[in-house]
């Protein structure tokens, strides 16, 4: 039997965090159960107001978020805060598949488009690493706003 995964974030702000990857993932944030967002509305804008209706503190209106891929197909992206920060390296990251089918320079070019979007964004360029066939074909590590790596594959 196949199983589907949610990969959970810890962060100090996810709201923040989960608009990032959205964006960096051509995801959606979606909006509070039984909602549909109007065009243009901004789901975090229904959450506020779903979260108010509902009797919860403002001050925990930024506890949880999520981010999830508008067909279902990927992963859904949780995203719940802790009061501690980010102390060491990540031991699991995702790589973002950039430039599938690439190769070479056209390869990295496709990925120092998309680390510039992304640093646009708030994300933060660590290291080009270039290609070594056969072993590489080449990537560019990242950190999200949060400090958590990541890379553009």
């Amino acid at each position: 039997m196949i199983r589907t995964i949610q990969v959970t974030f810890d962060a100090h702000d996810p709201e923040a965090l989960s608009r990032f990857w959205a964006a960096a993932m051509g995801y959606v944030n979606p909006p509070p159960p039984g909602h549909e967002l109007e065009p243009g509305q901004d789901p975090f804008d229904a959450w506020h107001d779903f979260l108010a209706r509902a009797g919860v503190p403002e001050s925990e209106w930024n506890s949880a978020s999520a981010a999830q891929d508008p067909d279902g197909h990927g992963p859904r992206l949780f995203f719940q805060q802790v009061p501690e920060g980010k102390s060491a390296k990540n031991r699991v990251h995702l790589d973002l598949r950039a430039a599938p089918g690439l190769e070479g320079e056209e390869r990295m070019a496709a990925l120092e488009a998309e680390c510039g979007r992304l640093v646009a964004l708030g994300a933060t360029r660590v290291e080009r690493h270039e290609p070594s066939p056969p072993m590489t074909a080449g990537h560019i590590v990242m950190t999200d706003p949060e400090g958590n790596e990541f890379c553009l594959d």
